[in-house]
């Protein structure tokens, strides 16, 4: 898909929060602190880390299983529970969810990051999701860092721009205000996949 016609999908939506932006760059950078970029497809395949440093208690599972059900599979995107991780190569698990505060900045309660590109430059083959644990582990912080994981960005890298607390941005607001996506970021989901 040209850059041209991904900036502009979502003629509908009240701003476009989907990677990229006119107010990003168009390479998907693989870095903790970027824009997060798009998955690479619209079958998502998703892990949640069951052992180690990362992993996630049964009560943390249950909400991203929750926040995936409740609004993202309304979506144009098909995500899957994947029990066999691939970690490496042109296939890799699209989403990997970790609770810990590991490399996590201390104003932050969760954090997006690319760690392999996937196709086009703005895509991305395998995106982590850490969220700290001790109570953050929320529908709403859930919802928040998937909508990053399939490209969904802030306020401050919209067109138009809109205020950070915006209600219109549903749970992409900073901080995270609402459990719901709300209709601009599924317009946005749906125009790109």
């Amino acid at each position: 898909m040209p850059l041209m016609v991904a900036v502009g999908v979502a003629w509908a939506a009240v701003t476009d929060n989907m990677f990229p932006t006119e107010s990003t760059g168009s390479s998907c950078v693989l870095s903790m602190g970027h824009p997060p970029c798009q998955t690479d497809n619209r079958e998502v395949y998703f892990y949640m880390d069951s052992s180690g440093e990362h992993k996630l208690e049964s009560e943390d599972r249950s909400t991203v299983n929750d926040a995936i059900d409740g609004e993202y599979r309304p979506t144009d995107l098909a995500f899957h529970y994947d029990s066999s991780p691939v970690f490496e190569g042109s296939a890799e698990t699209d989403i990997v969810y970790q609770e810990g505060s590991t490399s996590v900045p201390d104003s932050a309660d969760g954090m997006t990051w690319c760690n392999a590109r996937g196709g086009a430059h703005y895509k991305c083959d395998q995106q982590y999701i850490r969220i700290r644990g001790n109570g953050n582990y929320t529908y709403g912080l859930v919802c928040h860092e998937t909508g990053h994981a399939v490209g969904l960005q802030h306020d401050d890298y919209s067109t138009p721009m809109l205020n950070k607390t915006d209600s219109r941005l549903g749970c992409m607001t900073t901080p995270v205000k609402s459990n719901d996506l709300g209709s601009n970021n599924r317009e946005n989901i749906d125009g790109t996949y």
